[in-house]
C-alpha cells in the first residue's frame, strides 16, 4: 500500500473513484450517478480510449434472467460444493438477480438498444449448463442486448456518456493510498498521460479492473497454466490483485478448475496478444483432437461449450484437459476446411475488437503455414512432431468408430460420428485459452473488502470478474449479471459512507 504520509498535494479530489471500465466499473458508474447526480465521480480505465471495455466487450453477452431465488440458490449452491459460497453472500446474491431484469431493461432503453431473450446468435432460448444440479428451475430464460457482438458493452457505455459522467482513459490504477495502521482507504495514487497523480476519493475507491487471465507469470504461480492464452482483453494483467494483496486483503478463488469460466481450444498465431476462439458452431464433423502424443484425450464435439469445457468424469464435472494435452492438434479434412471459418466472429478480442482478419476457407492461414496440409495422415504427422504410425492408428480407430456409429473410446455424439476421409488433409495447433479468471478479494455482495482477519477494510470496495463470488461450476449468464450487481451493490455501498476525515497532521 501508499502511505498517507506520501501524499504531499492531492491532485484531483472526487467523492467515489472508480477504477475499470468494464461491465462492472460501467454498472458503479450508472449507479453512483443515479443515486446522486451531485457526487463527484471519476472512472480511471488503463486501456486506450478505443481499447476500453474489458472482457465485457467481447464475452458472449450472456444476460441470465431468474425468476426463482430459492431455485437459484439450490442451484448455485450445487455448482459450488467444492469451494462453498457463504450463504448470507449466496442469499443476497439470488435475491438480486430475480430482480435485475427491470434494470437491465431500462439500461437498454436509455442506450436505444434492443433487449432480446435469447442468446442473440443461437436459436437457444436458454442455455441450461448443469441440468442435473437444478439449471432448469433456476434459469427463465438467457438473454442479451442487440447488436451482437458487443451489445451489452455498448448500452452500458452510452449510458455512462449520457450521464456525462468522467472517464480518464491510458490511466492505471498504481496504488491504493492508505492508513497504514487501521487500513482506511483515502484514495489513490493512478498515472495519468504518464504522469503519476494523487487522487483523493472522500466516500470510496471501487476497484473493477479486471482478472490476471493476460499475465503469464500469475497463471503460472496461481493455476500451472503455462501455455494459456486470453480470449479477452490483453489488459487484465493481474494490476487487482497484487494492489488488493499489498492493501491487507484476504485472497479468495485464486484456484478455481478453470477459473470458473473453463479451458477452452483456441488459436493462437504468432505475434498475436490474445488468441481465438475454434468455432463451436462448425457445421462439419471430419475431425478429432490429438494431444502431444498423437492420441484422441476428450469427447471434443459434444457441444461442450454449453458446460464451458466441463465434462463428467468420476461423478463430477472438471475442466476438459487441453492444457494436459498441449501441444494439441485438430486433425481435420477437406470436408471441415470447406464447412467454414476454423474460429468464431463473436466472443474474443482478435475478432470483436483488433479484427485480426481470418479467411472464409481457412486458404490464407495455409498458405502462412499455421494449418499444416498434407496428402496422407503419415505425412501430416511428420509436419507437427508426432509419430505417424500412432497418428495413423488412431485416425484409423476414429474411423471404424465412424462407421459403426459408436464411439467406444470417448463417447462422441454419433450425429457428429463423420470419417475423416476426404484428402488432403490439415492439422491445426490448439492453444488452451480462458475466459477470465475470478480470483480477488473476498467480498460480500455489497463490495466490501475483507481483511485477514474477517474486517471490513473501510472505504475499500470491490466488483465484478476481481474478487467474483464463483467458485467451482459456472453458468452461462452469471459473470455479467454479477458484475451489475457488484458494481450496483458497491456504488451504494460508497455513497453510504460519511466522507474520510484527514488531519492537517496527515495532510
Amino acid at each position: 500500500m501508499a502511505s498517507l504520509n506520501s501524499v504531499k498535494t492531492w491532485d484531483e479530489e472526487v467523492d467515489v473513484l472508480i477504477c475499470g471500465y468494464g461491465c462492472a466499473g460501467a454498472s458503479a458508474a450508472i449507479e453512483t450517478y443515479d443515486l446522486d447526480s451531485n457526487a463527484r465521480l471519476l472512472v480511471i480505465e488503463k486501456a486506450p480510449q478505443e481499447f476500453a471495455g474489458g472482457n465485457c466487450r467481447v464475452s458472449g453477452q450472456s444476460l441470465l434472467i431468474s425468476k426463482d431465488k430459492e431455485a437459484l440458490k439450490d442451484y448455485q449452491r450445487s455448482m459450488s460444493t467444492s469451494n462453498p459460497i457463504p450463504e448470507d453472500m449466496l442469499d443476497t446474491w439470488a435475491e438480486r438477480m430475480v430482480n435485475l431484469e427491470p434494470w437491465i431493461q431500462q439500461i437498454a432503453k436509455d442506450a436505444d438498444a434492443e433487449f432480446l431473450r435469447g442468446t442473440g446468435f443461437t436459436d437457444r432460448d436458454a442455455v441450461l449448463e448443469f441440468p442435473e444440479l437444478g439449471a432448469r428451475d433456476a434459469v427463465a430464460y438467457t438473454s442479451t442486448i442487440l447488436p451482437i457482438p458487443s451489445g451489452v458493452w455498448l448500452a452500458l457505455k452510452a449510458n455512462v456518456e449520457k450521464r456525462n459522467i468522467p472517464v480518464w482513459f491510458d490511466c492505471p490504477l498504481v496504488d491504493l493510498i492508505q492508513d497504514p495502521d487501521t487500513l482506511e482507504v483515502f484514495g489513490a495514487w493512478v498515472e495519468h498521460d504518464g504522469v503519476r497523480k494523487a487522487i483523493r476519493a472522500l466516500n470510496g475507491v471501487i476497484m473493477a479492473v479486471g482478472g490476471y487471465e493476460a499475465d503469464r507469470e500469475m497463471q503460472r504461480n496461481y493455476y500451472g497454466l503455462s501455455d494459456v492464452v486470453p480470449l479477452g482483453t490483453p489488459y487484465n494483467t493481474g494490476d487487482g490483485v497484487r494492489i488488493l494483496q499489498k492493501a491487507g486483503a484476504e485472497m479468495w478463488h485464486l484456484r478455481n478448475q478453470g477459473q470458473s469460466g473453463g479451458i477452452w481450444p483456441g488459436i493462437h498465431p504468432e505475434g498475436q496478444k490474445t488468441a481465438y476462439l475454434r468455432n463451436f458452431l462448425l457445421p462439419a464433423f471430419s475431425w478429432v483432437d490429438v494431444d502431444s502424443t498423437g492420441k484422441r484425450f476428450y469427447n471434443e464435439a459434444n457441444e461442450l461449450q454449453l458446460t464451458h469445457y466441463k465434462e463428467k468424469k468420476h461423478g463430477r464435472w472438471i475442466d476438459v484437459p487441453l492444457h494436459f494435452a498441449h501441444p494439441s492438434h485438430m486433425i481435420f479434412d477437406e470436408s471441415t476446411r470447406l464447412a467454414g471459418k476454423m474460429v468464431t466472429e463473436v466472443m474474443t478480442w482478435a475478432a470483436v475488437v483488433t479484427a485480426e482478419g481470418w479467411s472464409e476457407d481457412n486458404s490464407e492461414e495455409i498458405a502462412s503455414g499455421l494449418i499444416k496440409k498434407a496428402d496422407t495422415i503419415a505425412e501430416l504427422a511428420q509436419q507437427i512432431g508426432l509419430d505417424p504410425e500412432v497418428l495413423e492408428a488412431e485416425i484409423a480407430k476414429y474411423n471404424a468408430s465412424c462407421e459403426a456409429g459408436h464411439d467406444e473410446a470417448l463417447g462422441r455424439n454419433p450425429d457428429t460420428l463423420l470419417p475423416i476421409a476426404n484428402g488432403p488433409f490439415y492439422a491445426l495447433p490448439l492453444t488452451p485459452v480462458i475466459v477470465c479468471t475470478g480470483g480477488g478479494a473476498r467480498r460480500n455482495m455489497d463490495g466490501q473488502v475483507f481483511d485477514h482477519k474477517g474486517k471490513v477494510i473501510p472505504r475499500l470496495f470491490e466488483a465484478g470478474e476481481l474478487g467474483s463470488m464463483f467458485s467451482d461450476l459456472y453458468q452461462n449468464g452469471s459473470y455479467l449479471t454479477e458484475a451489475m450487481i457488484t458494481g450496483r451493490g458497491a456504488a451504494r455501498s460508497a455513497l453510504a459512507m460519511e466522507p474520510a476525515q484527514i488531519t492537517e497532521a496527515a495532510e
